[in-house]
């Protein structure tokens, strides 16, 4: 199977509009024609109704063309340091960063080692100081904490003076004709940073890398080449080429987040720089390979992007255009879904134990509207991701609920949270706790159907509540297949192991 065809992606536009037509429609009538129930419920099926179709029309004007409208001059080869952020990662993972950004295949580049492990009190830090002295590359040793990978990355611009600066974090493996493949933007002196596709090369290692690569997928194919049209691709933190200058007018990466790339391409952005988005994987990285670090990131990604509403609003940043601001809160308000999910969730348990539910609709009017809608967007989101969008991808995203409800308390609570870096060594353990809350939902699902008949028998209502709950049970069955130990579903011998 071709592992890159996320990236062949075409937007047919007359789908994109009948899509959006349907979602408008299902959401009028589910507001308007179905007789109300209990108010408080309905109302907060209204807002969920809201939020999906504000995500539908989000989508469709992203991905409303694919081209990339940037000039390209490969002869423009000014010279590049390239930053590879390490902060206690195995050495040998780090080497081989190293030695294939060594086989670059350009004339004016030099590397530099960011080692954080000094401050992060990690015991291998020494070990790549000897790395870098071993491969004849550059290392910048931090001795003052503070800002985590942006302050990793401030302190070597302190170092350092090439013109354009390349990052990578230590696992993201670049091709040989990374810089070529993405410098020559820049001959354009209002491009701020160019970015390429995070792959994950381990995706088949288990069930959590081929889930997690799956749900990156429309991301990294549809979505950011859809934001090349409206000048709103944003840095991903690896794989990325930055102009030096655009990085120190905006005060270096932002530290006061710990998704620190997000917001740093929203203040470039808002000096009036471009963004260019290049379709075509020139690095390959690591997936997280353990239920608990794939957790860890996703909570990283959630908070950092919450905050991109709640603390930095690009409705109100100065120097984007509005298309950029609307792209920019789309993919911020991504992670909200996770508290919509768990109240559309909720829905048939408070039916089926209080009797309670948000409208009242016969089974085939509630199938007639719902089924043509809802088959429609996921054919509309498998189509525009040249059929690359899986079930997997959609459980993993939508299973994630509890992780972005979490992210969101932080954020309103204004927690103090720490940058954690994802593991790149396969931690083995039973997760099954980080699956609780899906667990609960099916043993809570079996009961209340239980306890619905007997209060009324195999009524219309029970059925709709039934197929409602049994759908979010279908969906949360691959999540909580991800949190149970290995062994639980691979035999050992069939595993596939790492390669680097």
């Amino acid at each position: 199977m071709d592992t890159k065809r996320f990236l062949k992606t075409e937007t047919n536009k007359s789908l994109l509009l009948f899509t959006v037509a349907m979602a408008v429609i299902y959401f009028l009538v589910i507001s308007f024609l179905f007789p109300r129930g209990n108010p408080y419920l309905f109302w907060l099926l209204v807002a969920g109704g809201g939020f999906h179709l504000w995500q539908i029309v989000t989508y469709a004007h992203a991905i409303w063309d694919q081209r990339t409208p940037a000039r390209f001059d490969k002869s423009h080869q000014p010279p590049v340091d390239v930053f590879i952020t390490v902060a206690g990662e195995p050495v040998d993972v780090v080497e081989t960063t190293v030695r294939a950004a060594k086989n670059m295949d350009y004339d004016a580049f030099r590397i530099y080692i960011l080692n954080d492990g000094y401050v992060r009190q990690q015991e291998n830090w020494r070990d790549i100081e000897r790395l870098a002295q071993d491969l004849g590359v550059e290392c910048i040793t931090r001795r003052i904490p503070g800002g985590a990978k942006s302050g990793n990355i401030n302190n070597a611009l302190e170092q350092t003076s090439s013109p354009l600066v390349a990052v990578f974090d230590c696992d993201h493996v670049p091709h040989p004709d990374f810089l070529k493949k993405m410098v020559g933007y820049f001959v354009d002196h209002k491009v701020g940073f160019v970015q390429s596709p995070q792959f994950y090369r381990n995706q088949d290692t288990n069930y959590v890398t081929a889930g997690a690569w799956e749900q990156q997928k429309i991301f990294f194919g549809t979505i950011c080449q859809g934001k090349n049209r409206v000048n709103a691709a944003f840095m991903c933190g690896t794989n990325m080429v930055i102009r030096r200058q655009a990085l120190l007018e905006v005060g270096g990466m932002s530290e006061n987040n710990i998704t620190e790339d997000f917001i740093t391409s929203q203040l470039i952005h808002a000096r009036g720089y471009s963004s260019v988005y290049v379709p075509e994987v020139l690095a390959e990285g690591l997936a997280p390979e353990d239920f608990l670090s794939y957790t860890k990131q996703q909570f990283r990604w959630a908070r950092g992007s919450l905050e991109g509403i709640f603390k930095y609003n690009p409705l109100f940043r100065n120097g984007l255009t509005w298309n950029q601001r609307l792209q920019y809160l789309a993919s911020s308000s991504f992670y909200l879904s996770g508290f919509f999910v768990a109240m559309f969730a909720l829905f048939p348990l408070i039916f089926f134990y209080a009797d309670i539910a948000p409208f009242k609709a016969p089974t085939m009017a509630l199938a007639a509207v719902f089924l043509p809608y809802i088959f429609l967007v996921v054919y509309t989101l498998r189509q525009t991701s040249n059929f690359s969008y899986t079930y997997r991808a959609v459980s993993f995203a939508m299973g994630a609920f509890p992780i972005h409800i979490r992210a969101l308390f932080s954020v309103l609570t204004g927690q103090n949270v720490g940058f954690a870096i994802t593991s790149k060594k396969q931690m083995e353990g039973n997760y099954l706790s980080l699956a609780a809350p899906h667990i609960a939902y099916i043993i809570l699902t079996i009961v209340g159907i239980g306890v619905a008949v007997w209060r009324e028998g195999i009524s219309a209502s029970v059925m709709n509540n039934v197929a409602w709950a049994m759908f979010y049970i279908a969906t949360f069955v691959p999540f909580i297949i991800a949190a149970a130990p290995a062994s639980a579903f691979t035999p050992a011998n069939e595993r596939v192991a790492i390669k680097a």
